[in-house]
């Protein structure tokens, strides 16, 4: 596939953890990160495993931009109505299935479209001194499919 796309970085480190007392009025933390989801015609979560499951900073991004924009309407669209989506993660060892399994049942019910398999990679044990991660074929073979599906769902 010769399909190229233009990737950005999503910052939310100044997100708060979610409460329902700080929806309204609308956070500019919030609000940036809500329009450059929306902006976004597709999303690939790239993340740890903590612990077998989800990293906390990751499922409060999620808490937030899964809620209702028009807080009038609880049930009304979010940032995340309808996105394409996928999720890569890595740990020390392969421990990714319970954290797939988390986001498989997570991401369709913010009412995303979860696209292709996910990926998992183990991290190298030299990466924990040279900071240097090195992908198995396998895994780089899997993160190809895996832009490859994403792309085919934008289009």
């Amino acid at each position: 596939m010769q399909v190229k796309a233009e990737v950005s970085y999503l910052d939310y480190s100044a997100i708060p953890l979610f409460s329902q007392d700080l929806e309204v009025p609308t956070l500019p933390a919030v609000a940036a990160v809500r329009e450059a989801v929306q902006a976004a015609d597709a999303i690939w979560i790239f993340s740890p495993v903590y612990n077998f499951s989800i990293p906390g900073t990751v499922k409060n991004l999620l808490d937030w931009l899964s809620r209702a924009i028009d807080l009038s309407d609880t049930r009304g669209a979010s940032a995340l109505q309808d996105k394409i989506i996928t999720v890569s993660s890595v740990a020390k060892c392969r421990v990714m299935i319970n954290s797939f399994a988390i986001y498989k049942d997570l991401l369709p019910f913010i009412r995303t479209q979860v696209v292709g398999d996910f990926t998992a990679a183990r991290v190298n044990d030299s990466a924990w001194a040279d900071g240097q991660l090195v992908l198995e074929d396998s895994v780089a073979a899997s993160l190809k499919q895996q832009a490859e599906d994403l792309l085919q769902a934008i289009q």
